[in-house]
């Protein structure tokens, strides 16, 4: 069996396929990276199709089981597998959807199960070393304050910390507005910490930085410009070895925490859902496997027939 690879030319039948699956994700509103994640994963089918000699329209389920089967034999991760497969299945429910097949081939391809690992979680006591650590005094000290006093205060991902604006912040109301995955807009409360850390970040900081009055972004690098997402992983590094933390603490992690200590704190998963944008609750339910990770410890510790 041959594995999957790059190497082979595509067939015009699946150019021709994927560039229309491209542009039907642009005007469902999917995000860049999303598509060329897309991309990534079903350009590398076209290419081990098209040495099948099979086009879009003649793929059967028998050959996806195959191409899995090749994937496997890479030893690829099952979070990888399970990628290509829902990528698979999008692309070819767009076909059915276009009426070019009768089917959907992938619909009842079993994904691998994958790992349980839980997500990284600091407690409140390391989130305030980390964030109490961080020095008031140059201009990107300011910036990395509010950067991530904001990170934690409303649990933002990285590509959104990176794309606030300036209005994007709401003094009057304590909210931002976020633009998530799939270009949608979220409000999201900011406690008064963080809230005031932006504001001395933009009294005192942001104008040493800025080179202009043209650019709208909120956080900007030292040469003047929107900061990049490794911008931001690169900077929590600094930081995270400065308060002495153990291990790399990366964005992610500030968004997790954000979520672990509001089901702590009693707020409810729908809720906590809106707050992360998340389109499926089931995403959210993660984190009662930490909080419930966490009592089963408290539990073994306390009770004396544990």
């Amino acid at each position: 069996m041959n594995a999957p690879t790059d190497q082979h030319e595509t067939s015009a039948a699946w150019r021709a396929a994927l560039v229309r699956f491209d542009e039907d994700l642009r005007r469902r509103g999917s995000a860049l990276k999303t598509r060329e994640a897309y991309s990534s994963d079903l350009r590398q089918f076209a290419c081990w199709s098209t040495a099948q000699r099979a086009d879009p329209t003649a793929v059967t389920h028998r050959l996806l089981r195959r191409y899995a089967g090749a994937l496997s034999e890479r030893r690829a991760a099952p979070a990888t597998v399970a990628r290509k497969l829902a990528a698979l299945r999008s692309f070819f429910g767009m076909l059915r959807e276009h009426g070019e097949i009768a089917a959907n081939p992938a619909d009842l391809l079993a994904a691998p199960k994958r790992g349980s690992e839980l997500p990284s979680v600091l407690a409140p006591d390391q989130i305030s070393r980390l964030l109490d650590r961080i020095p008031a005094s140059t201009p990107l000290e300011l910036r990395d304050r509010a950067l991530f006093e904001i990170a934690y205060a409303s649990g933002l991902r990285a590509e959104e910390l990176v794309s606030l604006d300036v209005a994007s912040i709401d003094f009057d109301a304590e909210q931002l507005r976020v633009v998530g995955k799939g270009s949608k807009t979220r409000i999201v409360p900011a406690g008064e910490p963080a809230l005031r850390a932006v504001a001395r970040y933009l009294e005192r900081a942001r104008t040493a930085l800025s080179r202009g009055p043209g650019e709208p972004a909120l956080f900007l690098s030292k040469s003047g410009r929107r900061l990049s997402t490794s911008d931001v992983r690169r900077r929590l590094s600094v930081w995270s070895r400065h308060a002495a933390m153990q291990g790399a603490v990366h964005p992610h992690a500030l968004r997790h925490s954000f979520a672990t200590h509001l089901l702590e704190g009693g707020a409810d998963l729908r809720t906590i859902q809106e707050l992360l944008g998340h389109a499926s609750v089931s995403t959210t339910q993660t984190y009662t496997r930490v909080e419930s990770a966490r009592l089963k410890v408290a539990y073994a510790r306390a009770h004396p027939r544990a």
